[in-house]
């Protein structure tokens, strides 16, 4: 059974922070209107910062299952609603007697248990409240925000061969976007919005020490500065947030008690993940910290 949601915008702030993500105040506040309203958020950013752990902490929050859809190019109806099971369909006729009228087989291989579901309508089905994730809905086409719509106004959907199935219970429902294309008025209307970028430093460190407490504190200090320069940069691919605490970990693992030049290079790979930007990170944040001397590894 899932669990009541908070009561209060600063009752979803806590909660959230026991399941250890820690929201800005804008998110507490679209999180607990999105429960309130029974609308969608749509949650856009920069990849790396928190949008899909969103979905996953509230999922956690409102002790509900999670149910992803991982929107991708070419990402059709039969992959994300439903498609009918043909193979059992075909044994269905074939195991039907000669002098069958048509019209009979057909009602009956157009049934629920020929159904395969797909995360849509296993979000639609559900008898227990879910939190629906619809993960890169940027990565589709217009088309496909287009059929999205009767699922996030209604929250129903439509079935030629059934008709309409509509939601048995009401999901929480989180798109998130990396803004790699505009969305269409249509999708925004219906939805919450929330902006997540990186965090600034202080919050970054708070995230880094919740995952990571064992640090040295001048070490994670440095560290959350550091990946701030390299985000400076223009690179293909910025380190995201969960990068940065992969990296306060292999600090930990190695026993660094600094972050010198030597300790840098080292462990650059980390949170750089081109061969074109551990170059430029290497030579603009690199030669900041000195030259590469012996790695402070051990206590």
């Amino acid at each position: 059974m899932a669990a009541a949601a908070p009561d209060s915008v600063a009752a979803f702030g806590i909660g959230l922070r026991e399941v250890g993500y820690l929201p800005g105040e804008a998110t507490a506040l679209v999180a607990y209107l999105a429960t309130k309203l029974g609308k969608p958020i749509l949650v856009e950013g920069p990849a790396g910062v928190g949008k899909t752990e969103l979905a996953k902490a509230l999922a956690k929050v409102l002790d509900r299952r999670l149910v992803r859809l991982q929107c991708y190019e070419g990402l059709d109806e039969a992959k994300a609603l439903y498609e009918w099971n043909y193979r059992k369909q075909l044994l269905r006729i074939q195991a039907e007697r000669q002098d069958t009228v048509w019209d009979e087989v057909q009602d009956d291989i157009f049934g629920e248990e020929f159904l395969l579901s797909r995360p849509l309508m296993d979000a639609i089905t559900s008898e227990q409240p879910i939190v629906l994730l619809i993960d890169e809905i940027d990565k589709t086409d217009q088309e496909f925000e287009a059929m999205l719509l009767e699922v996030l106004s209604d929250f129903q959907i439509s079935i030629p061969e059934l008709g309409r199935v509509e939601a048995r219970s009401h999901p929480v429902v989180l798109l998130t976007s990396n803004n790699s294309r505009e969305l269409t008025e249509a999708l925004k209307r219906r939805c919450l919005y929330l902006w997540l970028d990186y965090p600034h430093l202080d919050h970054e460190l708070e995230i880094v020490r919740l995952h990571v407490p064992d640090l040295n504190e001048n070490v994670a200090r440095k560290l959350v500065e550091i990946v701030g320069m390299v985000r400076d940069l223009d690179l293909k691919k910025p380190p995201s947030i969960a990068e940065s605490i992969d990296w306060a970990r292999a600090l930990l693992l190695l026993g660094a008690q600094d972050i010198d030049g030597a300790t840098f290079r080292e462990t650059l790979s980390v949170i750089v993940k081109h061969r074109t930007d551990l170059d430029i990170v290497a030579e603009r944040v690199g030669v900041k910290l000195g030259p590469a001397a012996p790695a402070a590894f051990g206590a």
